[in-house]
């Protein structure tokens, strides 16, 4: 009988690194199983954020994912590994042939299926946009991500799988007490939330009175946990998509 894989104890052994990442990033294998690898010794200081914490935050980002119930963040956990410990996630075999995010030429812009973001110039000068898919997937993650406060989600941070799912991964700049919300998936502004939706949110609500409070409360701090509760609280209440605040940029760059 072959013995059961125990991804928290199991050898973690590196298999390649992905030096577009703009922090330590490597693949991974634990006894044949795919995942990415982020030692907290290959974090790059930030300014706004404390340093050596990006990996507690991909995995709080995690755990709200799991209390929305809608499965944006691959199964993300902390563990040693050959560079000290870090953050560890499932490695998603995204589909090559789909694009939830693209830049298309501005006279080229999709009707139904589609939303558009903003117009501008690529490098030769031509007028292009940034669209995204109308998608129910989607949508959820929009929602996720202005519940834990994303400051980068960027187009390739959006997995695209081929049975329709998408799954959202990098989630180290998160659940700043201040707003920080820079993404690509503006196109619904305005727009109300869905039931669905909403539910979702009410079971983040609930979550923070109990298990999910006492998870995080080991990954980030108590004030970032009480600034998602308000920012659920506030969207819950308005029950539609909200518009870029203050004056810094609404989206991230790169856009990908």
């Amino acid at each position: 009988m072959t013995p059961a894989i125990d991804l928290d104890t199991d050898v973690l052994e590196l298999t390649g690194r992905i030096r577009t990442a703009s922090n330590a990033t490597f693949l991974g294998s634990i006894g044949g199983v795919q995942v990415v690898y982020k030692p907290i010794t290959g974090e790059k200081p930030l300014w706004d954020f404390p340093d050596g914490n990006l990996a507690g935050r991909e995995v709080a980002a995690y755990a709200v994912s799991q209390s929305f119930g809608w499965n944006v963040v691959p199964r993300t956990w902390l563990r040693d590994g050959p560079m000290g410990p870090g953050m560890v996630q499932l490695w998603q075999d995204a589909d090559p042939d789909q694009d939830a995010v693209d830049l298309v030429s501005a006279d080229a812009v999709p009707g139904e299926g589609w939303r558009q973001v903003l117009e501008g110039s690529d490098e030769k000068g031509r007028p292009v946009a940034l669209i995204h898919e109308d998608s129910a997937a989607l949508r959820r993650m929009a929602v996720f991500d202005i519940v834990v406060n994303n400051a980068d989600r960027k187009g390739y941070h959006i997995l695209a799988m081929k049975d329709g799912h998408r799954h959202g991964v990098d989630h180290g700049v998160t659940f700043h007490t201040e707003h920080k919300l820079r993404t690509v998936l503006w196109g619904w502004l305005g727009d109300e939330l869905t039931s669905d939706e909403l539910a979702g949110i009410d079971r983040v609500m609930t979550h923070l009175t109990g298990e999910l409070r006492v998870t995080l409360a080991d990954l980030i701090g108590a004030a970032e946990i009480d600034a998602l509760a308000a920012r659920c609280t506030r969207l819950r209440a308005e029950a539609c998509f909200p518009a870029p605040e203050g004056d810094m940029s609404a989206v991230p760059w790169p856009l990908f």
